[in-house]
């Protein structure tokens, strides 16, 4: 099982896209501040995620989000996820 999901930082609003094979244990590291990029957004929120079957397939989504040059089609896949609104 791997995961893609995406953080939101509570302050800027700006989103972390990430990907990985435990959830839990990733959000943790996000949490503890051992995630040097997501260190800076200080407070945040899990804003969505989608399961995969495996980490390859994961990284292939992540990096197609990444790819978007807008937040748009971020903040419309948070929308069309029924738990996030």
């Amino acid at each position: 099982m791997a995961f893609v999901y995406v953080l939101q930082s509570e302050t800027t609003g700006k989103y972390y896209i990430g990907s990985t094979n435990n959830l839990n244990r990733r959000l943790g590291q996000h949490r503890n501040g051992q995630t040097r990029t997501t260190r800076v957004l200080n407070a945040y929120k899990l804003v969505y995620y989608e399961e995969y079957d495996s980490i390859d397939d994961a990284r292939t989504r992540e990096r197609k989000l990444k790819s978007y040059k807008s937040h748009k089609y971020i903040d419309w896949l948070i929308l069309q996820t029924p738990q996030y609104t």
